[in-house]
């Protein structure tokens, strides 16, 4: 199975506008952008035999390919990273069976998630899409709910049912926990990672659908398949100590740089 990554990256994000390009600091003090420690942590990845960053920008695209990477420019019409993702298709031509969108702002995501997603989709042809999440430790539990009562758009999260095909996600935590067993370790409170594995086809047909009403109210681009009637295939990591956060607002940038350190990543 050939498998290519392609990692989507605008600069006009509406929340945080430039932020591919926001510098991160690792253990030894060197700054690199947001969208090379990301297209590092892809390349790190086994089993993938091409990773590009498909942008609308010519300042990433000049970053990416100082650093030694490819870079594809696609339309600045694209809505989300899978509509890149569908437009870079025609450059990357026919030759790949699976196509995995990594989120340019998860620097952070281990090659071993993207290694296991990739074999879920060989193992499984009945599914043109398939994602991961990870269960949660009572510390992530409180920084989502204390986002979430701030105010603040962090991590998303996820239900699914028996055979482990979405049923919902959302901005908001869900399933629905009181105040006194939202430290209960065993509950399903899965957080979603922002990592995509299509089949090319799959991956065609949602560029061709209108986003669906659901996937405008929560921002989430992956409602458009549930919309559509499309199984979401999700690979829980059963891994609640990972450090996972996505540099969605400012302050993540501390948590993610703590976390670089932590690692020992340059």
């Amino acid at each position: 199975m050939a498998v290519a990554i392609i990692i989507p990256a605008r600069f006009a994000s509406t929340r945080y506008p430039g932020k591919p390009l926001v510098p991160l600091t690792g253990i030894e003090g060197e700054q690199k952008p947001l969208i090379i420690r990301s297209w590092e942590a892809a390349c790190s990845v086994e089993g993938v035999d091409r990773v590009v960053v498909a942008t609308d920008d010519e300042r990433i695209a000049e970053v990416v390919r100082k650093a030694g990477g490819e870079a594809l420019m696609t339309p600045s019409s694209c809505r989300n990273g899978t509509e890149r993702c569908a437009a870079a298709l025609d450059q990357l031509g026919d030759d790949f069976d699976l196509i995995i969108n990594f989120q340019g702002d998860a620097p952070l995501t281990p090659a071993f998630i993207v290694e296991k997603l990739i074999q879920i989709m060989k193992s499984s042809p009945e599914y043109g899409i398939a994602t991961p999440a990870v269960t949660t430790s009572p510390a992530v539990r409180f920084q989502l709910f204390d986002d979430q009562q701030h105010g603040l758009v962090g991590g998303t999260t996820v239900v699914c049912n028996a055979k482990g095909e979405a049923l919902y996600f959302s901005k908001s935590v869900i399933p629905h926990l009181s105040k006194t067993n939202r430290t209960d370790p065993v509950l399903p409170i899965y957080l979603h990672i922002g990592l995509y594995a299509y089949r090319p086809q799959a991956l065609r047909s949602y560029a061709s659908w209108q986003p669906s009403s659901l996937e405008l109210i929560e921002g989430l681009e992956q409602l458009r398949f549930l919309d559509a009637g499309v199984a979401v295939k999700v690979s829980v990591i059963n891994k609640p100590d990972l450090e996972l956060w996505e540099l969605n607002n400012p302050v993540d940038r501390n948590l993610i740089e703590a976390t670089l350190m932590a690692r020992g990543i340059k």
